[in-house]
C-alpha cells in the first residue's frame, strides 16, 4: 500500500507529494518511466512497469522508436499504460551518472521538466514520477531529489493555471524516500 510521507500545497492549489510505494499502483493520469534511449524496458523501474503493464507497453515503445528514432537524454516519449491503473506512461530518458558533470544535472532536469510539460500539454491532472536516473543509472539519490523537487516546484510556480494539479514522487527502495524527504524538508521548510 502506497503511503504519502509529505506534501506541499501551493497557493494555486497544486500539490507536490512524496509517496513511499509502488509507482505501478498509482491511480494517476500518467506515470513516468525511467527509460533508456531505445525504450527497451528490461530492468529497474522500466522492467517493472513493462511486466505489470503487459506487452503492449513494449510494443508501443518499439513502434515509437521506429517512427521517431531513439529518445535523446533529457527527452520523453509517451505510450498507453496497458494493464496499469493510469492512463499513460511517459518514458523519460535520464542521464547515466559519470561523476557529476554539470551537463548530467541539466539533462536530469530536462527529463523531469519535459515529463511535466508533456503531462500539461495532454491536459493531465496528476502525474507520478520515480527517482529518474537514481536507480540503475547511478545518479546520487540526494542530488536526484534536489533536482527533481526543484524542477517540480519551478513548474508549479511558473504554471499556476496548469491542468496538472498533483505531482507525486513515488519511491520504492528505502534509501530513496529518505533522500527525497530530507530534500523536501529543506525546500519547503517543513519539519514533518
Amino acid at each position: 500500500m502506497n503511503e504519502v510521507k509529505a506534501e506541499h500545497a501551493f497557493s494555486s492549489g497544486q500539490v507536490i507529494k512524496i509517496v513511499h510505494g509502488d509507482i505501478t499502483a498509482e491511480s494517476v493520469d500518467a506515470i513516468v518511466n525511467a527509460a533508456n534511449e531505445h525504450l527497451a524496458h528490461g530492468g529497474g523501474v522500466a522492467g517493472v512497469i513493462a511486466r505489470k503493464g503487459g506487452p503492449e507497453i513494449q510494443r508501443e515503445s518499439d513502434a515509437w522508436v521506429r517512427e521517431h528514432g531513439p529518445v535523446p537524454t533529457g527527452g520523453v516519449a509517451i505510450t498507453g499504460a496497458g494493464q496499469l491503473p493510469c492512463r499513460a506512461v511517459i518514458h523519460a530518458v535520464g542521464p547515466i551518472w559519470h561523476g557529476g558533470h554539470e551537463d548530467e544535472e541539466g539533462k536530469l532536469r530536462s527529463a523531469a521538466l519535459n515529463s511535466l510539460k508533456l503531462a500539461h500539454e495532454k491536459g493531465f491532472q496528476s502525474i507520478a514520477l520515480p527517482a529518474i536516473s537514481a536507480g540503475i543509472f547511478g545518479f546520487p539519490k540526494d542530488r536526484c531529489a534536489r533536482i527533481l523537487l526543484e524542477t517540480a516546484r519551478e513548474f508549479c510556480d511558473q504554471h499556476p493555471a496548469s491542468p496538472l494539479r498533483e505531482i507525486r514522487f513515488v519511491l520504492f527502495d528505502q534509501p530513496t524516500p529518505d533522500a527525497f524527504l530530507n530534500e523536501f524538508r529543506q525546500q519547503f521548510a517543513l519539519s514533518s
